[in-house]
């Protein structure tokens, strides 16, 4: 998985991820900016997640999206 092209295309994928997880915010998706750890901190956070947990999410979001 690369996060550098997660990085690169966040604006397109920002929509996709604020429909698997309503709870996170623009500004928090714009923060975010596709960066990994960011974004499973803030999932983890937002949702009562454990890390695991949460880091699974986060790269099965990546892998649906072909990244």
């Amino acid at each position: 998985m690369n996060w550098d092209r997660i990085e690169g295309n966040w604006k397109q994928l920002k929509g996709k991820a604020k429909e698997q997880w309503g709870k996170l915010t623009d500004d928090e998706l714009d923060v975010i900016a596709g960066k990994r750890d960011q974004f499973v901190g803030k999932v983890q956070e937002r949702y009562g997640l454990a890390r695991d947990e949460a880091e699974r999410q986060v790269d099965d979001f990546a892998s649906k999206n072909g990244l």
